[in-house]
Protein backbone atom coordinates (compact mmCIF):
# COMPACT_ATOMS: atom_id res chain seq x y z
CA UNK A 1 0.00 0.00 0.00
CA UNK A 2 1.45 3.29 -1.06
CA UNK A 3 2.24 5.67 1.76
CA UNK A 4 1.95 9.41 1.38
CA UNK A 5 4.29 11.81 3.13
CA UNK A 6 2.81 13.59 6.10
CA UNK A 7 2.38 17.34 5.87
CA UNK A 8 4.69 19.11 8.24
CA UNK A 9 3.23 21.91 10.36
CA UNK A 10 4.01 25.42 9.17
CA UNK A 11 6.88 26.88 11.20
CA UNK A 12 5.94 29.59 13.67
CA UNK A 13 8.11 32.17 11.91
CA UNK A 14 6.05 31.68 8.73
CA UNK A 15 2.76 32.32 10.53
CA UNK A 16 3.29 35.33 12.80
CA UNK A 17 0.89 35.83 15.67
CA UNK A 18 -0.64 38.99 14.19
CA UNK A 19 -1.54 37.18 10.98
CA UNK A 20 -3.17 34.33 12.89
CA UNK A 21 -5.17 36.79 14.97
CA UNK A 22 -6.22 38.69 11.88
CA UNK A 23 -7.55 35.46 10.36
CA UNK A 24 -9.37 34.62 13.57
CA UNK A 25 -10.84 38.12 13.67
CA UNK A 26 -12.16 37.71 10.13
CA UNK A 27 -13.83 34.44 11.15
CA UNK A 28 -15.35 36.10 14.23
CA UNK A 29 -16.59 38.94 12.05
CA UNK A 30 -18.14 36.47 9.65
CA UNK A 31 -19.98 34.74 12.51
CA UNK A 32 -21.19 38.12 13.79
CA UNK A 33 -22.49 39.17 10.37
CA UNK A 34 -24.26 35.82 9.98
CA UNK A 35 -25.94 36.32 13.35
CA UNK A 36 -26.95 39.84 12.33
CA UNK A 37 -28.43 38.55 9.09
CA UNK A 38 -30.53 36.10 11.11
CA UNK A 39 -31.68 38.81 13.51
CA UNK A 40 -29.98 37.31 16.55
CA UNK A 41 -29.30 40.55 18.40
CA UNK A 42 -29.51 41.26 22.12
CA UNK A 43 -31.39 44.57 22.02
CA UNK A 44 -30.66 45.49 25.64
CA UNK A 45 -26.94 44.96 25.07
CA UNK A 46 -27.19 46.90 21.80
CA UNK A 47 -28.55 50.00 23.54
CA UNK A 48 -25.68 49.97 26.00
CA UNK A 49 -23.14 49.64 23.18
CA UNK A 50 -24.82 52.42 21.17
CA UNK A 51 -24.42 54.74 24.14
CA UNK A 52 -20.73 53.86 24.42
CA UNK A 53 -20.00 54.11 20.71
CA UNK A 54 -22.10 57.23 20.12
CA UNK A 55 -22.74 59.94 22.72
CA UNK A 56 -19.55 59.04 24.56
CA UNK A 57 -17.52 60.07 21.51
CA UNK A 58 -19.51 63.03 20.18
CA UNK A 59 -17.59 65.67 22.14
CA UNK A 60 -14.25 64.48 20.78
CA UNK A 61 -15.65 64.39 17.23
CA UNK A 62 -17.11 67.91 17.53
CA UNK A 63 -13.91 69.44 18.93
CA UNK A 64 -11.78 67.78 16.26
CA UNK A 65 -14.22 68.84 13.53
CA UNK A 66 -14.05 72.46 14.70
CA UNK A 67 -10.27 72.34 14.64
CA UNK A 68 -10.11 70.59 11.26
CA UNK A 69 -12.27 73.17 9.47
CA UNK A 70 -10.38 76.08 10.98
CA UNK A 71 -6.93 74.63 10.36
CA UNK A 72 -7.80 73.90 6.74
CA UNK A 73 -8.68 77.55 6.22
CA UNK A 74 -5.51 78.75 7.88
CA UNK A 75 -3.48 76.54 5.55
CA UNK A 76 -5.41 76.93 2.29
CA UNK A 77 -7.81 79.88 2.34
CA UNK A 78 -5.04 82.44 2.72
CA UNK A 79 -3.29 81.22 -0.42
CA UNK A 80 -6.49 81.01 -2.43
CA UNK A 81 -7.56 84.48 -1.32
CA UNK A 82 -4.19 85.96 -2.28
CA UNK A 83 -4.57 84.43 -5.74
CA UNK A 84 -8.08 85.79 -6.16
CA UNK A 85 -9.73 82.38 -5.74
CA UNK A 86 -11.40 82.98 -2.39
CA UNK A 87 -14.76 81.96 -3.84
CA UNK A 88 -13.55 78.35 -4.12
CA UNK A 89 -12.65 77.91 -0.45
CA UNK A 90 -15.97 76.40 0.63
CA UNK A 91 -16.12 73.90 -2.21
CA UNK A 92 -12.56 72.69 -1.74
CA UNK A 93 -13.07 72.31 2.01
CA UNK A 94 -16.36 70.40 1.64
CA UNK A 95 -14.96 68.17 -1.08
CA UNK A 96 -11.84 67.32 0.90
CA UNK A 97 -13.86 66.61 4.03
CA UNK A 98 -16.46 64.43 2.33
CA UNK A 99 -14.07 62.37 0.26
CA UNK A 100 -11.21 61.86 2.70
CA UNK A 101 -10.77 63.91 5.86
CA UNK A 102 -14.09 63.24 7.64
CA UNK A 103 -14.22 59.43 7.30
CA UNK A 104 -10.53 58.81 8.02
CA UNK A 105 -10.34 61.17 11.01
CA UNK A 106 -13.62 59.84 12.40
CA UNK A 107 -12.26 56.30 12.13
CA UNK A 108 -9.08 57.35 13.94
CA UNK A 109 -11.02 59.04 16.74
CA UNK A 110 -13.39 56.09 17.14
CA UNK A 111 -10.42 53.72 17.22
CA UNK A 112 -8.85 55.64 20.08
CA UNK A 113 -12.08 55.98 22.05
CA UNK A 114 -14.16 52.88 21.33
CA UNK A 115 -11.91 50.18 19.86
CA UNK A 116 -9.53 50.36 22.82
CA UNK A 117 -12.48 49.84 25.16
CA UNK A 118 -13.72 46.85 23.16
CA UNK A 119 -10.32 45.16 23.03
CA UNK A 120 -9.61 45.80 26.72
CA UNK A 121 -13.05 44.64 27.88
CA UNK A 122 -13.04 41.41 25.90
CA UNK A 123 -9.35 40.80 26.60
CA UNK A 124 -9.98 41.07 30.33
CA UNK A 125 -12.95 38.71 30.06
CA UNK A 126 -10.78 36.25 28.14
CA UNK A 127 -7.86 36.12 30.57
CA UNK A 128 -10.19 35.93 33.58
CA UNK A 129 -12.00 32.97 31.95
CA UNK A 130 -15.35 34.74 31.75
CA UNK A 131 -15.56 33.79 28.07
CA UNK A 132 -15.18 30.12 29.03
CA UNK A 133 -17.96 30.52 31.60
CA UNK A 134 -20.25 32.02 28.95
CA UNK A 135 -19.50 29.09 26.65
CA UNK A 136 -20.20 26.57 29.41
CA UNK A 137 -23.63 28.17 29.84
CA UNK A 138 -24.31 27.24 26.20
CA UNK A 139 -24.26 30.87 25.12
CA UNK A 140 -22.45 31.86 21.96
CA UNK A 141 -19.85 34.47 23.02
CA UNK A 142 -19.78 35.95 19.51
CA UNK A 143 -23.54 36.49 19.50
CA UNK A 144 -23.58 37.74 23.08
CA UNK A 145 -20.49 39.98 23.04
CA UNK A 146 -19.49 40.77 19.46
CA UNK A 147 -22.78 41.22 17.60
CA UNK A 148 -24.03 44.21 19.68
CA UNK A 149 -20.65 45.91 19.35
CA UNK A 150 -20.47 45.39 15.60
CA UNK A 151 -24.01 46.65 15.05
CA UNK A 152 -23.40 49.65 17.29
CA UNK A 153 -20.35 50.61 15.26
CA UNK A 154 -22.17 50.10 11.96
CA UNK A 155 -24.82 52.56 13.15
CA UNK A 156 -22.78 55.15 15.04
CA UNK A 157 -19.66 55.51 12.89
CA UNK A 158 -21.51 57.06 9.90
CA UNK A 159 -23.52 59.23 12.32
CA UNK A 160 -20.33 60.55 13.88
CA UNK A 161 -18.78 61.02 10.45
CA UNK A 162 -21.76 63.14 9.38
CA UNK A 163 -21.49 65.19 12.58
CA UNK A 164 -17.76 65.69 11.95
CA UNK A 165 -18.45 66.83 8.37
CA UNK A 166 -21.18 69.29 9.36
CA UNK A 167 -19.17 70.81 12.21
CA UNK A 168 -15.99 71.10 10.11
CA UNK A 169 -17.78 72.80 7.19
CA UNK A 170 -19.52 75.20 9.56
CA UNK A 171 -16.26 76.07 11.35
CA UNK A 172 -14.64 76.56 7.94
CA UNK A 173 -17.33 79.01 6.96
CA UNK A 174 -17.06 80.97 10.22
CA UNK A 175 -13.26 81.12 10.12
CA UNK A 176 -13.15 82.10 6.45
CA UNK A 177 -15.60 84.93 7.12
CA UNK A 178 -13.80 86.17 10.22
CA UNK A 179 -10.23 85.77 8.99
CA UNK A 180 -10.47 86.36 5.24
CA UNK A 181 -13.73 88.31 4.83
CA UNK A 182 -15.30 85.70 2.55
CA UNK A 183 -19.09 86.28 2.64
CA UNK A 184 -21.13 83.32 3.91
CA UNK A 185 -23.26 83.28 0.74
CA UNK A 186 -20.13 82.95 -1.40
CA UNK A 187 -18.84 80.14 0.81
CA UNK A 188 -22.06 78.11 0.72
CA UNK A 189 -22.58 78.66 -3.00
CA UNK A 190 -19.11 77.24 -3.53
CA UNK A 191 -20.01 74.20 -1.42
CA UNK A 192 -23.13 73.55 -3.51
CA UNK A 193 -21.22 74.03 -6.77
CA UNK A 194 -18.28 71.78 -6.00
CA UNK A 195 -19.97 68.89 -4.23
CA UNK A 196 -21.65 66.16 -6.24
CA UNK A 197 -24.78 64.26 -5.08
CA UNK A 198 -22.74 61.09 -4.65
CA UNK A 199 -20.12 62.60 -2.31
CA UNK A 200 -22.10 62.29 0.93
CA UNK A 201 -23.27 58.70 0.29
CA UNK A 202 -19.69 57.76 -0.57
CA UNK A 203 -18.48 59.37 2.66
CA UNK A 204 -21.03 57.41 4.69
CA UNK A 205 -20.14 54.19 2.88
CA UNK A 206 -16.51 54.68 3.86
CA UNK A 207 -17.57 55.28 7.45
CA UNK A 208 -19.67 52.09 7.53
CA UNK A 209 -16.79 49.98 6.17
CA UNK A 210 -14.34 51.55 8.62
CA UNK A 211 -16.76 51.00 11.51
CA UNK A 212 -17.07 47.33 10.60
CA UNK A 213 -13.28 46.94 10.45
CA UNK A 214 -12.82 48.68 13.79
CA UNK A 215 -15.41 46.56 15.60
CA UNK A 216 -14.30 43.23 14.11
CA UNK A 217 -10.58 43.72 14.73
CA UNK A 218 -11.04 45.17 18.22
CA UNK A 219 -13.33 42.31 19.26
CA UNK A 220 -11.14 39.73 17.52
CA UNK A 221 -8.00 40.91 19.26
CA UNK A 222 -9.82 40.93 22.59
CA UNK A 223 -11.20 37.40 22.22
CA UNK A 224 -7.80 36.02 21.13
CA UNK A 225 -5.87 37.46 24.09
CA UNK A 226 -3.66 34.89 25.76
CA UNK A 227 -1.80 34.88 29.03
CA UNK A 228 -2.44 36.99 32.10
CA UNK A 229 -3.69 40.50 32.77
CA UNK A 230 -0.48 42.04 31.43
CA UNK A 231 -1.35 40.78 27.97
CA UNK A 232 -4.54 42.85 27.89
CA UNK A 233 -2.57 46.06 27.36
CA UNK A 234 -0.44 44.46 24.66
CA UNK A 235 -3.53 43.10 22.96
CA UNK A 236 -5.24 46.49 23.04
CA UNK A 237 -2.20 48.21 21.53
CA UNK A 238 -1.96 45.54 18.84
CA UNK A 239 -5.63 46.00 17.96
CA UNK A 240 -5.20 49.76 17.54
CA UNK A 241 -2.14 49.33 15.32
CA UNK A 242 -3.85 46.71 13.14
CA UNK A 243 -7.01 48.84 12.83
CA UNK A 244 -5.07 51.91 11.72
CA UNK A 245 -3.07 49.92 9.18
CA UNK A 246 -6.06 48.08 7.69
CA UNK A 247 -8.25 51.21 7.64
CA UNK A 248 -5.52 53.08 5.75
CA UNK A 249 -5.23 50.28 3.20
CA UNK A 250 -9.01 50.02 2.83
CA UNK A 251 -9.18 53.78 2.38
CA UNK A 252 -6.93 53.51 -0.67
CA UNK A 253 -9.12 50.77 -2.15
CA UNK A 254 -12.40 52.60 -1.49
CA UNK A 255 -11.06 55.89 -2.83
CA UNK A 256 -10.05 54.23 -6.06
CA UNK A 257 -13.39 52.44 -6.40
CA UNK A 258 -15.54 55.46 -5.50
CA UNK A 259 -13.63 58.35 -7.02
CA UNK A 260 -11.11 56.85 -9.45
CA UNK A 261 -11.65 57.62 -13.09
Amino acid sequence: MRSFPRHRPIPAWLRPRWLTRLGESVLIGGQAMAALAQGRVGWNDLMAELMEAGPGSFLIVIITGLAAGTVFNIQVAAELTNQGAGSTVGGILALGLAREIAPILTATLVTGKVATAYAAQLGTMKVTEQIDAITMLRTDPVQYLVVPRVLAMLIMTPVQCLVFFAVAVWSGQVSSTLLYQIPPTVFWNSVRTWMEPSDLPAMLLKAVVFGLQIAVIACGWGLTTRGGPKEVGTSTTGAVVMILVTVSLMDVVLTQLLFGE
